[in-house]
């Protein structure tokens, strides 16, 4: 057996159940907080992490007789995923996905933690919502965050009572929808500054996006398809960064996250933002880090995101500016649509795809196996940088700290299909196809 090809044989989900203690033997441990990237023993015990060594003697006597001992050479320990934004279909479109199927979801693809946005009907923008989600989410990890809205209804017109928002325990503020309105951007900004939460804005004009539905270029006329000109989505960007620079002139540093980044040029205006020393920080979905609009000619609607997939360079950029930190996470984005509603043309089809349980293992496929970006980059942009985005302490892989971690088989084959999905949906173009790549536990606390 390889260094690191994982034991084929795996423990039942009902084991783990009943595991208590458990001795991980030769894992590959990845730990972006740490720098770390070693193979070692580890030892979890009750929730908490007892030891990494070298070795760790099975006889050892700190090792109850209860112990579970696993061979996990080839198999990769690491601390538990954070989503940054992804859609619930609860309340309000339960048949798509529900709390307790995106938390399942979530953890057969290592997350330990995913904010929603507030698009629920009805839309988290009220602190009785927030309460009310909370009393409906399944007492068990993964845990769910909320992003609580700007806007009533996120219609983008009337500001929430931000206070009561951030007293009910949201996450930041963010509607999640498009920018359209720039003097209401920067009374948002104004109102929400002194709350000191992350404010999450998508800078996109669906006006300038005119109805597009492929990004603007030679693949959008040579496939047919209404082309969205990479300006619906860098006029917006640069008019909120002037917002955001006048807005800091006294040095508070509102704290902005900028979701969705998706061209070439947007990260671009991003770099110049973080050079002028303002507090901002930007993701980009990972859909469009494996995909461009070269692949569109399948004309398959799961292939229909918004923003849309960008064209090569847009792609060659995000990759680069992820490994440079110009982007700090990657998100998920995770959007269930029910089988009816994709199964119509591309255009006409609503945008969006699943991820939870996919990104893993082909973001590794495509940029770790092939040396472009090292395990730590990808850890670092799908862990550390999510959680301080959201300004929340990071899962840590050290002696001490909570079993948040995923252990992951970086070979393992497996085929998503509608049946093995945890999602209740499973618009993916990744349906049927096999992948690479298969998480084998999500542990909690």
């Amino acid at each position: 057996m390889s260094a690191y090809e994982c034991p084929r044989k795996s423990v039942s989900t009902s084991q783990y159940k009943k595991m208590t203690s458990e001795l991980l033997q030769q894992v590959r441990v990845i730990d972006p907080g740490s720098e770390t990237d070693r193979v070692v023993d580890v030892w979890l015990e009750n929730g908490v992490i007892r030891a990494i060594e070298p070795a760790i003697s099975e006889s050892s006597a700190a090792l109850p007789a209860e112990t579970i001992v696993r061979d996990s050479q080839g198999c990769i320990l690491a601390p538990g995923l954070v989503d940054l934004y992804s859609h619930s279909g609860e309340p309000g479109h339960e048949s798509n996905e529900t709390l307790a199927s995106l938390q399942a979801a979530a953890a057969a693809g290592g997350f330990t933690r995913v904010a929603i946005l507030p698009d629920t009907q009805p839309s988290i923008d009220r602190p009785e919502i927030v309460a009310s989600i909370a009393a409906h989410t399944p007492r068990k990890s993964p845990q769910i965050l909320t992003w609580g809205a700007l806007t009533v209804g996120i219609r983008g017109e009337q500001l929430t009572e931000m206070a009561e928002l951030v007293m009910a325990g949201i996450v930041g503020l963010g509607d999640g929808t498009a920018i359209e309105d720039l003097l209401l951007l920067r009374r948002q900004l104004e109102y929400a500054q002194p709350f000191g939460q992350p404010i999450a804005l998508w800078p996109y004009s669906t006006r300038l996006a005119n109805r597009g539905t492929a990004r603007e270029g030679s693949d959008s006329l040579r496939f047919g398809l209404p082309g969205d000109p990479a300006l619906s989505e860098t006029a917006l960007l640069a008019a909120a960064i002037e917002c955001i620079a006048d807005l800091n002139r006294d040095g508070s540093g509102i704290a902005v996250h900028f979701m969705r980044v998706s061209t070439a040029r947007g990260v671009e205006l991003i770099a110049q933002a973080k050079q002028r020393g303002l507090n901002i920080t930007a993701s980009t979905p990972w859909t469009h880090l494996l995909l461009s609009t070269r692949n569109l000619g399948s004309y398959d609607p799961n292939l229909h995101l918004c923003p849309p997939l960008g064209t090569p360079d847009d792609r060659d950029a995000l990759v680069a500016a992820v490994a440079a930190g110009t982007i700090d996470a990657i998100a998920i984005d995770h959007t269930p649509i029910a089988y009816e509603d994709k199964t119509v043309p591309f255009s006409e089809s609503p945008p969006g795809a699943i991820g939870l349980e996919l990104a893993l293992p082909l973001l590794w496929q495509e940029f770790i196996e092939s040396g472009q970006w090292s395990p730590l980059t990808l850890w670092r942009s799908l862990s550390l940088n999510p959680a301080r985005c959201l300004q929340l302490e990071p899962p840590r892989l050290e002696v001490g700290a909570p079993t948040e971690l995923v252990l992951f088989d970086p070979v393992r084959p497996w085929t998503p299909t509608a049946q093995s999905l945890q999602s209740k949906s499973s618009n993916t173009p990744w349906l049927d196809r096999q992948i690479s790549g298969r998480v084998l536990q999500t542990y909690h606390p």
